[in-house]
């Protein structure tokens, strides 16, 4: 890491080898050393100045140790935003652990799949959020009940944490879990630390793609690293500021971007458990917040909320927006009467680090409403026709991008892996878009089938497989349609197995219980068979054109 630093047209600096750390956990002790008594995360009534951070990620990391984490070894988080799933995460990769975040919004049976398929060996898990008991349900999905081995379906699997918010049962409860750490001196703790190479895997982050079957993108410390100082300097993010993270942080938005960048800068984390607009303004209001990314559909709620006062939101400074582009009007909104004033949207995705690209911070209204802004320095994007040859400007293709954030590849999955990223080294993304003459990119379509609720990706492909798991489900096919106030949510077209009998209300309950809620499918149509082209694909457009009809 010894280039030397490229800056973009604006004069955005590609850090490079200028990086004072190589890893989070260098990262957090020169922050420790430089911002000691700044406050790094309020959580409530909990406080930590960067100083405190650092001494708990150590006693963290001591623990992971003498849990005989080795350099490498996946250990996965599975809790909503807390100030414990930071010092989880960095007291992992302290220890040189892989961070596996899991969706707050999995059922057990699909925690247990991606734990079985990064091989963890270690879960931090909530004991309870939202009314649920997330170490019974994933029990219950891996088996095991009466053996004395609560998860025999995940043989890797060797500890579970409780990181609070109910019993640990036959868990391991966070306090403990600590303090079985003091058998491990802290020259062991900076010495693993010190091994660890920038170039060492810092995460695992599962996604979706046209198999329906989750794969595990891995990135490295320095990757991350880079990208997000770089997506901070070009966004505006400062030190002193405050960031309320609504985001999750299982999402490379509120990990990647939001707490881990907050670090990079020196900025104050607030984490947000749910998108509780209420809270969020008392939050804003008391905590004097700076910076609020969220969807414009948060936005929206706010101003619309009777608790919403501009005096309350004064603070109020930077907007990120990644969701969806931000029609003018809620841009108009957004910048006067919730007073930002700077607002920038982008695009990414969980390949590429979860970033491409990126409005700056002084860009235009009319720039930020219909583009993606340009790549981020030291990354290269272009567009393709079908038979891979380059468009022209303002010419749609598929976006292919090439540079340092692109992925490792998928964690055992080399063939997903070939199909994703070609021997040059380009991520074939399978968006199609535009890039126009001034380099920014605007999103016109999605190869794949993929659409967005409520800032959530969802996959047909997985949804239709898990559909198809249903015992009276002979095929099945989801599309996304248009929602007012989701942006999109999916529409499922089932065929009934011979002899079987669907209800379309019946089956949705069925999805609720076995899938993350915005994966479940909001209208359920029983059909007799799908519409096929000759070689027996869905005709979705089909499906599409008679939704609309309806």
């Amino acid at each position: 890491m010894t280039t030397t630093p490229t800056a973009d047209q604006d004069g955005f600096v590609d850090p490079r080898g200028d990086l004072r750390w190589g890893t989070t956990s260098g990262l957090l002790s020169d922050a420790a050393s430089r911002l000691g008594d700044a406050e790094a995360v309020v959580d409530g009534g909990v406080r930590l100045t960067y100083a405190r951070l650092d001494a708990a990620v150590d006693e963290a990391a001591a623990a992971f140790l003498a849990a005989g984490v080795e350099r490498g070894d996946r250990v996965a988080v599975w809790s909503p935003n807390t100030v414990r799933w930071i010092i989880a995460a960095l007291g992992l990769q302290r220890a040189g652990g892989v961070l596996v975040p899991l969706n707050t919004r999995f059922q057990g049976k699909e925690a247990a799949y991606i734990l079985e398929k990064s091989r963890a060996r270690i879960l931090c898990v909530i004991g309870g959020f939202l009314g649920r008991d997330y170490p019974a349900a994933l029990e219950e999905a891996a088996g095991g009940a009466g053996d004395g081995r609560p998860y025999a379906a995940l043989p890797a699997l060797e500890k579970v944490v409780v990181l609070g918010d109910g019993p640990a049962g036959r868990h391991v409860p966070w306090e403990e879990f600590l303090a079985s750490g003091s058998s491990v001196d802290r020259e062991r703790v900076r010495a693993r630390a010190a091994e660890i190479d920038p170039d060492d895997l810092s995460d695992m982050l599962f996604t979706s793609g046209t198999t329906g079957s989750p794969k595990g993108a891995m990135c490295t410390h320095a990757q991350t690293l880079r990208a997000y100082a770089v997506w901070a300097a070009v966004v505006g993010l400062r030190e002193g500021d405050r960031y309320l993270i609504v985001n999750p942080f299982f999402h490379g938005f509120g990990y990647k971007a939001g707490w881990l960048a907050s670090l990079i800068v020196g900025a104050t984390i607030l984490p947000a458990r749910t998108l509780d607009v209420p809270h969020v303004l008392k939050v804003v209001r008391e905590e004097k917040v700076t910076v609020l990314p969220g969807t414009p559909t948060l936005y929206q709620t706010m101003l619309e909320h009777p608790d919403f006062s501009s005096d309350g939101v004064s603070g109020l400074r930077l907007a990120v927006t990644g969701a969806a582009n931000v029609p003018p009007a809620i841009l108009y909104r957004i910048k006067e009467e919730l007073g930002f004033s700077h607002i920038v949207t982008g695009y990414g995705l969980t390949e590429s680090c979860a970033i491409v690209s990126m409005c700056r911070y002084d860009d235009p209204p009319e720039v930020i409403t219909a583009t993606a802004g340009r790549p981020l320095p030291g990354l290269e994007v272009v567009t393709v026709d079908a038979g891979g040859v380059p468009t022209p400007a303002e010419t749609e293709g598929e976006i292919l991008v090439r540079g340092y954030t692109v992925m490792k590849g998928y964690f055992g999955e080399d063939e997903e892996t070939a199909a994703a990223v070609d021997a040059d080294g380009w991520l074939h993304t399978g968006d199609i878009g535009i890039i126009d003459a001034n380099g920014r990119i605007r999103i016109t379509d999605r190869i794949k089938d993929m659409f967005i609720v409520g800032g959530f990706n969802a996959y047909p492909a997985e949804i239709e497989k898990l559909l198809d798991s249903h015992p009276s489900v002979a095929q099945s096919a989801v599309v996304g349609v248009p929602d007012e106030r989701m942006g999109e949510v999916g529409a499922a077209f089932v065929v009934p197995r011979r002899g079987a009998t669907l209800d379309a209300d019946e089956l949705i309950a069925w999805a609720r219980r076995n899938m993350a809620n915005y994966k479940v499918p909001r209208q359920v149509h029983v059909v007799a068979e799908l519409p096929v082209n000759a070689a027996g694909k869905v005709l979705k457009n089909d499906l599409r054109a008679r939704l609309a009809r309806s």
